[in-house]
């Protein structure tokens, strides 16, 4: 775990006026407090026919530096040669205009990493890249493989060697060895072998492939910009880069991007989609459009529904920031009553400090938000969130907003209780872990000290989202579309 520097000292050798002694310190790793929400996917994202490429991969990574954290990497190809670079880290710092100008070409792919405890590291961190038959291909990979394990011990008992421990390189070996002529035909004999939830992109000599699992778990969008094609996550990405969004890729289709344009085939059969609900309560990005809709018109609805569900009596509404903004937004016009920014966040905020004493009390929350006294003193306070996984960061909060003087606090949250993990690429904690799979709303409403709690209900929560999709909603619900293990010790590596 990385720390900061101690504090500078005086020539006498002694703190600076007015600093803590660093001796007294103790290391605070605010991975706990993110350890309180549903930690992220990935990103991918990929440019076909643009002399700049790699650059217009890099913004749309950045665009995407919500869906992960851990690592970053691009993979350009210029007609003749592959470039690769890849490293632990944000996008802003692993890539310059040194680097960049080394990725040359006009068609490249890239992507941002998330990974659980083991899972990162410079080895794991994506595209990969490999030799399958005639052709190179690199790939970028959001979502889960769940019978990955049983896939990876096969091919290991057949002799494959694996360069990674990431679940993605099961494809690439699946790819690799399948018998297909053409590339597009070795992707599909790969991929129909697989379970869970993926959106991939490939890059050939030939062009891109994106392709998404039958039920559609993570997004996959298509863009156009000129004469060229754009394929991201989400189309936040494209908004950056000046392309058009044209449709998303739907559950189940392969898109093939080449000399010839964009073809398009459904190799895995037609299924009525099962779309992650909990991209538009808390992943994705309020501007990008998924389905047709902007996710924050969606969260909005979210809240007028929550308004309609558990209305309470109050004098004004604030959100947790940021991802319950828009919520809180529907909340307020839902129930008629100001809406206020009561906490603010601070954006700048690392993974790692160093505590000043350990008698201030929960220095982490304060140092992610901070109470604004003048709009809550005196008022009874709606406390609007997204979600509540442990319920440590939610208790903490309700007490930051007490003792800035709010004479009630009200919890509403704009989606069910959390009762069961997630196995299709979103890092959640395990059931035992989870507040809302052992705990009674009462129960919890009591351990978070509020004078009401209120969730949205799993009816309302699909209700108030585009009607043209259906969901899983397997973290509320416990009904899974593909049958996972549930004693499994830890959770399933995403990537």
């Amino acid at each position: 775990m990385s720390r900061l520097p101690l504090l500078p000292r005086c020539a006498c050798g002694r703190t600076p006026l007015g600093a803590v002694d660093p001796t007294l310190s103790a290391t605070f790793d605010l991975a706990e407090l993110r350890r309180d929400k549903p930690q992220e996917e990935c990103g991918v994202m990929g440019i076909y026919n643009n002399p700049d490429a790699s650059n217009l991969v890099y913004l749309g990574l950045y665009a995407l530096q919500h869906r992960g954290q851990e690592g970053a990497g691009i993979v350009s190809y210029d007609g003749d040669e592959f470039y690769a670079e890849r490293q632990p880290g944000l996008v802003p710092d692993i890539f310059n205009q040194q680097r960049l100008d080394g990725l040359k070409g006009n068609c490249a792919v890239g992507h941002n990493r998330y990974s659980t405890a083991g899972g990162g590291g410079l080895r794991n961190v994506q595209p990969l890249v490999a030799r399958v038959g005639r052709s190179t291909l690199a790939m970028s990979h959001n979502g889960n493989l769940t019978n990955a394990d049983e896939l990876r011990q096969n091919l290991q008992d057949e002799g494959a060697i694996f360069q990674s421990t990431m679940d993605s390189e099961v494809v690439m070996h699946l790819v690799s060895r399948s018998r297909e002529e053409s590339l597009a035909r070795r992707v599909i004999d790969a991929l129909v072998q697989v379970k869970g939830g993926f959106s991939l992109v490939f890059m050939s000599e030939e062009g891109l492939i994106a392709v998404r699992d039958p039920h559609g778990f993570r997004p996959l969008s298509i863009g156009k910009l000129g004469d060229g094609w754009a394929v991201a996550s989400e189309t936040c990405a494209f908004d950056l880069i000046g392309a058009e969004y044209v449709r998303d890729v739907a559950p189940g289709e392969m898109v093939t991007i080449g000399p010839d344009g964009l073809t398009s085939c459904s190799p895995f059969g037609i299924d009525p989609g099962a779309f992650c609900v909990f991209e538009y309560v808390y992943f994705a990005r309020v501007d990008s459009v998924i389905n047709g809709h902007t996710v924050w018109t969606v969260r909005k609805n979210q809240g007028r529904q929550l308004a309609k569900e558990q209305p309470a009596d109050a004098d004004i509404v604030i959100p947790v920031p940021d991802s319950g903004v828009a919520t809180a937004m529907g909340y307020a016009e839902g129930l008629g009553v100001p809406y206020e920014l009561g906490l603010i966040r601070n954006h700048y905020v690392g993974r790692t400090f160093i505590e000043p004493q350990s008698s201030i009390r929960h220095f982490g929350v304060k140092i992610k938000l901070n109470p604004v006294r003048e709009v809550i003193e005196g008022k009874r306070v709606v406390v609007v969130d997204d979600s509540i996984v442990r319920g440590t960061t939610s208790r903490k909060i309700v007490d930051l907003v007490r003792r800035a003087g709010a004479r009630e606090v009200h919890m509403r949250i704009g989606s069910p209780p959390i009762v069961s993990p997630c196995f299709y690429g979103i890092d959640t904690p395990t059931r035992e872990e989870l507040i809302g799979s052992s705990k009674e709303i009462e129960e919890i409403r009591q351990y978070l000290d509020a004078d009401s709690l209120g969730y949205l209900s799993a009816e309302g929560l699909v209700a108030s989202s585009p009607a043209k999709s259906t969901y899983c909603t397997a973290c509320f619900t416990r009904d899974y579309p593909v049958n996972v293990t549930f004693d499994r010790p830890k959770q399933p590596k995403l990537f």
